[in-house]
Parts: structure tokens; sequence; C-alpha cells
């Protein structure tokens, strides 16, 4: 009794249909080549416009000191920094004090990067518009 079959399934594939899917793509890719513009128009600022300086500087200061602690200026002294928690109030005042809406925010560039998203998170709580200051 003979169970084997006598029939043999081709496992080949066949190429006529990869080289036509080969070819779709290449007319494809060739087409989106020709349709996309790589003459964007971009405004850029020329080279010789001055920057204009701040005229109407943000008197209201959060420094995050290098041990990420926190001076609240004007009033403040860096000899006597504060915890997150101490500055809000104070920060508030000084801001409500200055007459705008704006909390400027400098950093040690060792302070950790926590320190310095919880005076902005301060500073979106309370819906002001947060200026980081930075060295050159």
């Amino acid at each position: 009794m003979n169970l084997s079959s006598n029939s043999k399934v081709k496992i080949e594939g066949g190429m006529a249909s990869m080289t036509d899917l080969v070819f779709l793509l290449l007319i494809f890719f060739i087409i989106m080549s020709l349709m996309s513009n790589n003459q964007t128009p971009i405004d850029l600022p020329q080279t010789d416009q001055d920057i204009n300086p701040v005229t109407d500087p943000v008197t209201a200061t959060v420094i995050v000191t290098e041990d990420n602690r926190y001076v609240v200026m004007p009033g403040g002294s860096l000899d006597d920094p504060m915890e997150f928690d101490q500055i809000k109030e104070i920060t508030a005042s000084a801001v409500e004090k200055s007459g705008k809406m704006k909390l400027k925010i400098s950093g040690h560039r060792k302070a950790s990067y926590e320190a310095v998203f919880q005076v902005l998170a301060l500073s979106q709580a309370n819906a002001w518009d947060p200026v980081l200051a930075y060295d050159k």
C-alpha cells in the first residue's frame, strides 16, 4: 500500500509579477520626484539687519542656582536661595508688582532641567509669558 503522492508542488515564485511591481514603483517614484517642488521660497532675515534690543525689560526674575535652589529678583539674594515651595507666592507678587504678565527665568548651566521646568510650569499655571535668559 503506497500512500505517497506522485504530484509535487512547485515552490518557485513567478518573476514576471516581481518585475511588473518594480517597474510600477519606478514609475511612481519618477513621477513623484518630478512633482515635488524644491524651489520653496523661504523668508530669511538678511545679514545686514540689526536685532533690535529689548526696550521693555522684564523685571520679575527667577534665578535657578547651581544646587537647584531659587532666588526671586528683585529683592532676593544669591546668598539666601530658597526651595521651590517658598518662591511661589514671592514670584506671584513680583510679577504683579512689575505690571507685566512676564517672568524671566535664568538658570545656572549646571542646574537640572527639572528645576527650570518647575518654574516654567509655575509660569504656565499662572498664564505668565516665560522669558528664558541665557548667556552666549
